[in-house]
C-alpha cells in the first residue's frame, strides 16, 4: 500500500477513483477538450483548498477574471479567498492593460517567467495554471516547449506546492505531449448522443507511486456541483451471504416458487406487454415495504401517476409506502442519464438506505434507449453481482414485441437472472386469459405448472394448475391428442 500524502480534490467520489485524492506537492495533468470541464474541475479543486485555510492560485491565459467568477457563480459557488490572475504580456504597460492575452505576441520563455514570478508573490498550496495549449502557441518548436516545462517543473516542486496543469488537446498530431512530464494525468471526455445531453466521462490515465481505479467513469457537471460516479466493482462490496427469501404474499405464487424468491438472488419477470409484470413487481415492493423494508423502484416507462393508478386498482397501498420512504420510487429517464449514473442511483438506494429489494422496470428501456453506449450488459452483470452480494433482492422487467409470440427472451438477458418468471397470453373460451410458470430458478426447487394468473380488484390473483390443456405458452391451447382420441371414440 501507498503512503504517498494526499490532498482531496473537492470531489469527493473523484477522490474515491483516486483511492484519496492526489498525491500532494506533485503536478498533475487534466486534459479535456473544450467544454469537457477542465475549469470547472480547476475552480472546485481551489474551492476546497479555501475551506481548508490553503493559499490558491489560478493562473488563466485565456479567460478573464471575470469570466471565471461567473463560472464559479453559475454553481453557486464563491471564489472569495482565492487570489485569480489573468497573465498579460510584460511588454504592455499599464497604461494599456488587455483582457485576453494573445501568446503569439510574446515568447514562451517570458510568459513562462510571468507564470513562475505569479507563483513566487502568492506562494501558494495550491495552483491551477489554464491552459497549456496557450503555452504551446507561443513555442517554435516541440524541443524548445518541453525545455520550457521542465523548467516550470522544477520550479513548483521545489515550492512544495499542489499543481493541476489544464491542456485542451487543441494540437493534432499531440507533439507537445505534456504526459511525460507530470506525475499524474487525468483525461476528461464529452460525447454528444444523437439524441439527449450530452454524456461525460473521465479516466485516470496514469499517478505515479499511487493507486487508482483505472477505466472511464461516468460524471456530470450539474448547476450545483460536479458527480463523478466511479464504475464498480462488484466484488470489492462482497459480504457476508444473505439468507431468507423474499415472499409476495400470494400463497399460491411462492409456492410455484418453493417458498419464495432468495435474497441475493435476481428474478427477471419476463412477458408481453399488459400482461401483468410491473403489477407484479408491485406486489413484492408493496409487501415488503409493509414489512418495513425498504424498497428501490426504478421507472424507466411510467410516471409515477400511472403507478398509483394501478396500485390503487389493485388495492395496494404503495402511495402511502411511497410517500412515507419505504418505496423510494424515482422516474429514469434515460436520455439525460449515464449509465455510471444510473448504477450510482441504486448504490445510493442500497448503501445509504439499506434497499433489501431493488426493482428495475423496465431493462429493455433501460438497453434500448441507451443503444449508443457500449457495454451496457456487461456493467448490468456487474450491477447485478453487486446487489447480489448485498443481499438484495432485484427484480427486473423484461417486454416482449408480441402478446401472442413464441415463448423467447428478447434480450438474451436469462443467463444474467438466477430466476425466470413468464407470464404469458393465451386464448380460451372466447376471453384472452393470462398464465404464469417459473421456468428456471438457481437457487432452490420449483413448481414446473402453469397457472392462470390475474389481476383484480382485490389484488394479484394466481390460480390453480391449468390441468388438462396443451401449448398454453403458445398462446392457443389444445386439448392432449390422447383426450382429443378418447372424445373421438365416444
Amino acid at each position: 500500500m501507498s503512503d504517498i500524502e494526499k490532498i482531496r480534490t473537492g470531489i469527493p467520489e473523484l477522490d474515491q477513483v483516486l483511492r484519496g485524492g492526489l498525491p500532494r506537492s506533485r503536478i498533475h495533468l487534466v486534459e479535456g477538450r473544450p467544454g469537457s470541464g477542465k475549469t470547472t474541475i480547476g475552480l472546485r479543486f481551489l474551492i476546497d483548498g479555501n475551506e481548508k485555510n490553503e493559499r490558491c492560485l489560478y493562473i488563466s491565459l485565456s479567460e478573464t477574471v471575470d469570466e471565471l467568477r461567473a463560472t464559479a457563480a453559475s454553481h453557486g459557488w464563491t471564489v472569495e479567498g482565492i487570489d485569480l490572475q489573468q497573465l498579460v504580456p510584460a511588454e504592455i504597460g499599464a497604461d494599456r492593460q488587455q483582457n485576453v492575452l494573445f501568446p503569439s505576441e510574446a515568447e514562451l520563455g517570458q510568459t513562462i517567467s510571468l507564470i513562475t514570478e505569479a507563483i513566487d508573490k502568492v506562494r501558494p498550496t495550491r495552483v491551477v495554471i489554464d491552459s497549456m495549449s496557450e503555452l504551446r502557441m507561443v513555442a517554435n518548436d516541440p524541443m524548445r516547449y518541453r525545455r520550457q516545462i521542465v523548467i516550470l517543473k522544477q520550479f513548483l516542486l521545489g515550492l512544495d506546492c499542489t499543481s493541476l496543469l489544464m491542456d485542451d488537446l487543441t494540437d493534432e498530431p499531440r507533439q507537445y505531449d505534456l504526459q511525460g512530464t507530470v506525475h499524474g494525468v487525468i483525461t476528461l471526455e464529452q460525447r454528444e448522443r444523437e439524441f439527449g445531453a450530452a454524456r461525460r466521462r473521465l479516466r485516470v490515465v496514469k499517478m505515479r507511486g499511487a493507486d487508482f481505479q483505472s477505466g472511464w467513469h461516468d460524471f456530470a457537471i450539474t448547476n450545483r456541483e460536479i458527480y463523478v460516479f466511479p464504475s464498480l466493482i462488484a466484488e470489492e462490496h462482497a459480504k457476508k451471504p444473505a439468507r431468507g427469501a423474499v415472499e409476495s404474499g400470494i400463497a399460491a405464487l411462492d409456492q410455484m416458487l418453493g417458498g419464495g424468491l432468495a435474497r441475493g438472488t435476481s428474478v427477471m419477470l419476463l412477458g408481453p406487454t399488459g400482461v401483468g409484470k410491473s403489477s407484479l413487481a408491485l406486489q413484492y415492493a408493496n409487501v415488503a415495504a409493509e414489512q418495513d423494508e425498504h424498497v428501490a423502484y426504478f421507472a424507466f416507462d411510467e410516471s409515477r401517476e400511472t403507478l398509483l393508478e394501478r396500485a390503487n386498482g389493485l388495492s395496494m397501498r404503495a402511495g402511502a409506502a411511497i410517500d412515507d420512504g419505504r418505496i423510494h420510487w424515482e422516474r429514469i429517464n434515460p436520455s439525460r442519464i449515464s449509465p455510471g449514473e444510473f448504477i450510482w442511483k441504486v448504490r445510493r438506494q442500497v448503501e445509504d438506505n439499506k434497499a433489501g429489494v431493488v426493482v428495475i422496470d423496465s431493462l429493455n428501456s433501460y438497453l434500448e434507449t441507451m443503444h449508443e453506449e457500449t457495454s451496457l450488459l456487461l456493467q448490468m452483470h456487474e450491477l447485478l453481482n453487486y446487489l447480489s452480494n448485498q443481499g438484495v433482492l432485484t427484480i427486473l422487467i423484461v417486454g416482449q414485441s408480441n402478446l401472442f409470440d413464441n415463448v423467447q427472451d428478447p434480450l438474451d438477458m436469462g443467463f444474467l437472472s438466477d430466476t425466470v418468471v413468464l407470464l404469458r397470453f393465451f386464448e380460451a373460451d372466447g376471453e384472452v386469459r393470462k398464465a404464469i410458470s417459473v421456468v428456471k430458478k438457481r437457487p432452490g426447487r420449483h413448481e414446473t405448472t402453469i397457472r392462470e394468473f390475474s389481476l383484480t380488484a382485490q389484488g394479484v390473483f394466481v390460480g390453480p394448475q391449468l390441468a388438462g390443456l396443451e401449448g398454453v405458452l403458445t398462446g392457443v391451447p389444445r386439448l392432449p391428442r390422447e383426450s382429443w382420441i378418447a372424445a373421438s371414440d365416444d
